[in-house]
C-alpha cells in the first residue's frame, strides 16, 4: 500500500499512529506529498481529487480518503485489539471522541490560517470564535480524561492525543494545560507510547 504522507500533517499522523498500533507500518510505502490550500498537488489529485491528506492507495489502486475512512480500513487488516470496538456502546464513544479531536483539529488548522494572515487581513471574529471553541472542547476533554484513561486505547484516544499534540506543535503559545491538570496527565503518558513518540511531527 501506498501512503501519501507528511510529517506536518495531523491527520497523516493520526493514520501513522494507527499503523504502528495495529502492527501494519511495514506494509506501507509512505510517499511525501506536499500539499496547500491554495495550491493543488496535480500528482496527488490522480488518487484523491480533493488534493488533501491522508490518501491511502490499496495495492490494487483503489485510494482511500480521509483519516476516519483509513483508520477503520487498516483496523479491519489486523487481528488485534481493535481500535474500533465492536460492542455499539463502546463504538459509539470511540466515534464521538474521534469526533471531537477531529473537529479540534480542522479548527486549528482554520485558526493557523488565519493567524497567519497579515495583521490587517484577520478576521478579528473568526479568531475569537477559534479561542472559544478550542477553550471549550478542550474543558470538555479535561472533564473526560478519566474516562480517556479507563477506555481501552483506540481511535478516540488516538484522534484526541494527536489534536493535543498539534496544539504543542503549532501553538506552542496557547497554555492548553493550564487549568486542565487531567488532561495533561493523560495526554503526557499517552504521547510515551511507542506509536506516539515515533509519530512526532516536524517541519521539513
Amino acid at each position: 500500500m501506498k501512503l501519501h504522507w507528511s510529517p506536518r500533517s495531523p491527520f497523516v499522523r493520526k493514520v501513522m499512529v494507527a499503523l504502528h498500533e495495529t502492527g501494519l507500518a511495514d506494509r506501507v510505502e509512505c510517499v511525501r506529498t506536499v500539499v496547500a490550500m491554495d495550491a493543488p498537488n496535480g500528482e496527488l489529485m490522480r488518487d484523491n481529487p480533493l488534493s488533501k491528506l491522508p490518501t491511502l492507495v490499496l495495492d490494487d489502486g483503489q485510494p482511500l480518503f480521509d483519516s476516519r475512512v483509513i483508520c477503520e480500513y487498516l483496523d479491519g487488516l489486523q487481528a488485534g485489539a481493535k481500535l474500533f470496538p465492536a460492542d455499539p456502546a463502546a463504538r459509539f464513544q470511540a466515534l464521538r471522541w474521534q469526533a471531537l479531536g477531529d473537529g479540534l483539529l480542522d479548527l486549528l488548522i482554520l485558526w493557523r490560517y488565519e493567524r497567519a494572515r497579515a495583521p490587517e487581513a484577520r478576521s478579528t471574529p473568526n479568531l475569537v470564535a477559534f479561542t472559544a471553541k478550542a477553550a471549550v472542547t478542550l474543558a470538555r476533554l479535561e472533564t473526560e480524561a478519566a474516562a480517556l484513561m479507563a477506555a481501552p486505547f483506540g481511535i478516540g484516544q488516538i484522534t484526541i492525543a494527536v489534536a493535543l499534540g498539534y496544539l504543542d506543535f503549532r501553538f506552542a503559545d496557547f497554555p492548553w494545560r493550564k487549568g486542565r491538570p487531567a488532561l495533561a496527565e493523560w495526554f503526557d503518558g499517552v504521547a510515551a507510547r511507542p506509536s506516539m513518540a515515533m509519530t512526532v511531527p516536524e517541519d521539513d
